[in-house]
């Protein structure tokens, strides 16, 4: 068999790959130009592998398919949305959160919860940090009730988080008196696996998600927003789009959390920045 014959029937060409990038860039908001063009092949090549797909040419054609825009769909966005993510990471904004925005909330406490979102949670790590800290808040202040609500647009990284299951190692940045409490080891020490336990797991309610839906799923409205290293995967518009639809989600002087190299500098929208990429509603 020629397999210099193979590969080249398996390379990504132009014409796909702009049909693929518009779609992408379209109904996810994220950015896929030219550059992105070998990450974009290299990450679908399993899918074809999966579907017993010989080129991207097939491959394209059921993705826009009926059938496939009903079940390949929500398979290539899996794999090509990008999902990196840690406990407590970005420590600084969990301790102005702890140090500032709790005490703050619960001062102006009116009998409701406090409402948090996670609006991009990838495998779980910063809505089940986020549970930590308000739980233990709420140990130490009576009367302190809260709700999480964490979203992704991957069903593969939402089932992940809802298992609470990951190596031991990921639980390295959490302190100590957080592990014992709340995480349980596998029977199987050769699994080197931990679980969130069942009764944080239920403080943490877990949808999907697209953040370019053009209206989001929520009635309440909400004190504290973590959208953290979203915005760089989108142009300048779709941030704008973005952030004036989590504005409209939030209560006035409410919390937004934006990742380490986002800014709003420049950018017409109803925030202002209270610490460095931390944000209040106005």
């Amino acid at each position: 068999m020629d397999y210099s014959k193979t590969f080249k029937k398996r390379d990504l060409r132009d014409e796909e790959f702009k049909r693929l990038s518009s779609y992408i860039e379209t109904n996810l908001g994220i950015r896929m130009p030219p550059a992105k063009k070998v990450m974009l092949e290299s990450r679908l090549q399993k899918r074809l592998k999966h579907l017993g797909l010989n080129n991207f040419s097939e491959y394209v054609e059921y993705l826009f398919s009926k059938d496939g825009q009903e079940l390949e769909i929500p398979a290539m966005i899996d794999v090509v949305t990008t999902n990196k993510t840690d406990f407590f990471r970005e420590p600084a904004h969990f301790d102005y959160l702890r140090e500032k925005v709790f005490p703050h909330l619960h001062m102006k406490h009116d009998g409701k919860p406090i409402m948090l979102w996670s609006a991009a949670c990838s495998t779980g790590e910063e809505p089940y940090t986020l549970a930590l800290e308000a739980s233990k808040f709420r140990e130490q202040h009576p009367g302190f009730d809260f709700r999480i609500y964490a979203t992704d647009i991957s069903g593969e990284v939402l089932t992940k988080a809802r298992s609470g299951i990951y190596l031991k190692d990921r639980l390295d940045p959490i302190p100590k008196e957080f592990v014992r409490k709340y995480f349980m080891r596998s029977k199987n020490p050769a699994q080197n696996l931990v679980r969130v336990k069942p009764e944080l797991r239920a403080l943490v309610s877990f949808l999907r998600l697209n953040l370019m839906d053009p209206v989001l799923p929520f009635r309440d409205m909400f004190d504290v927003v973590f959208c953290r290293n979203v915005m760089i995967y989108f142009d300048r518009d779709r941030q704008k789009f973005l952030l004036e639809k989590i504005a409209r989600s939030m209560k006035p002087n409410g919390f937004l959390f934006l990742g380490h190299s986002e800014t709003l500098t420049g950018m017409d929208v109803p925030f202002t920045s209270v610490a460095a990429t931390i944000y209040r509603r106005i």
